[in-house]
């Protein structure tokens, strides 16, 4: 299967990010606009100024409202939408697709109500035929808009669809790994946005490396606990969409949940905060997901839990890192090791008695 032609859906900046740069590697690609007013900008730009601003569309990338126009010919689909508007997005654009399109989600959140992993979202939605894979790493939009070097992910569970979606995506500056973890990779994805709004706050109270440090780490842990608990590889989360994805959004200005992090700690409101940005957040919607999914798996997140409640029981910040520093000691890897061990065991079974 060779993927020449796609559509991404979302105009923000990494959609946009992905659009032009796969039109420069000299795939057919289409930008869907949501409206006419919308489109007509794009093109008479011919970059986002809005989102961003300097990127210049090539000329065979074609930005269009009309949806019959954006999907034709499409092999394949990169939603780059909020996790929030990812079903109402897939409803809207299912009556476009054709049977066999390979779909993928460059979203990183969870849908809140369910839990949902974006791909559980698409499979619900679109149903059969349609192959859902999820692009995840650290892939900060800007920079690779700037074109400077950058690795990620795409995970599905037919590895010959991976491997297509690889090819198709990868570039001289952006390397792609495969993978069949399509469980994990989400997962990693979404839950490291937790741990950067509380690394932004970190930052900001002038807490230090050691500190950051300790609190990526172990949230690195907690991640790992409820991704294994959920089904995934516990190899997964030492990868790009793992570590890589939670060093690069707990440590980069780019970051928006770091920035919500850093406001928060300044004592703003949650509610101004988001209404100033013209970007989502992730990692606020995915903390009450994932704070539910712990409970539903048993797995404790005592760093999501007090995240959740800087976020929506206006704990104070400070409040919640000394609520952190003063749990009872535990062994560092109390509830992880037993269910790695499990875990890699039903992945790669002895063969054989010898």
């Amino acid at each position: 299967m060779e993927l020449e032609r796609g559509t991404v859906v979302g105009t923000g900046t990494w959609g946009t990010t992905l659009a032009v740069m796969l039109a420069k590697k000299g795939l057919g690609m289409a930008l869907w606009a949501r409206t006419p007013q919308e489109a007509q900008e794009l093109n008479l730009r011919r970059e986002n100024q809005r989102f961003i601003p300097g990127l210049i569309f090539p000329e065979n990338l074609v930005v269009a409202s009309s949806l019959e126009e954006a999907m034709r010919q499409a092999q394949f689909v990169i939603l780059a939408v909020p996790s929030r508007s990812m079903r109402q997005n897939l409803e809207t654009i299912k009556p476009a697709l054709v049977r066999g399109m390979v779909i993928v989600t460059a979203t990183k959140g969870l849908e809140e109500e369910r839990c949902l992993r974006m791909s559980q979202v698409i499979q619900e939605v679109l149903g059969e035929g349609f192959p859902a894979c999820a692009l995840s790493g650290p892939n900060l939009a800007r920079e690779i808009a700037s074109g400077l070097p950058a690795s990620t992910v795409v995970a599905c569970r037919d590895p010959a669809v991976a491997e297509a979606v690889q090819r198709a995506v990868m570039t001289p500056r952006f390397r792609v790994y495969a993978h069949d973890d399509i469980v994990g990779v989400e997962l990693g994805g979404a839950l490291k946005n937790i741990i950067a709004l509380g690394a932004g706050a970190a930052d900001e109270m002038g807490f230090g490396e050691n500190a950051k440090a300790g609190l990526m780490t172990r949230g690195l842990a907690e991640i790992a606990r409820l991704g294994v608990a959920a089904g995934a590889n516990p190899l997964t989360f030492a990868g790009l969409a793992g570590l890589g994805d939670l060093v690069a959004t707990c440590s980069s200005r780019h970051s928006r949940n770091h920035y919500v992090g850093e406001e928060l700690a300044k004592g703003r409101k949650l509610v101004d905060v988001l209404s100033s940005m013209k970007m989502v957040a992730e990692g606020v919607f995915t903390t009450p997901a994932a704070r539910k999914m712990a409970k539903q798996y048993n797995v404790e997140m005592p760093i999501t839990e007090e995240i959740y409640q800087v976020l929506f029981e206006e704990k104070d910040p400070r409040a919640a890192v000394v609520g952190l520093f003063q749990r009872e000691p535990k062994r560092e890897l109390d509830g992880l090791l037993e269910e790695w061990v499990e875990r890699v065991a039903i992945l790669n079974p002895r063969r054989g008695n010898s």
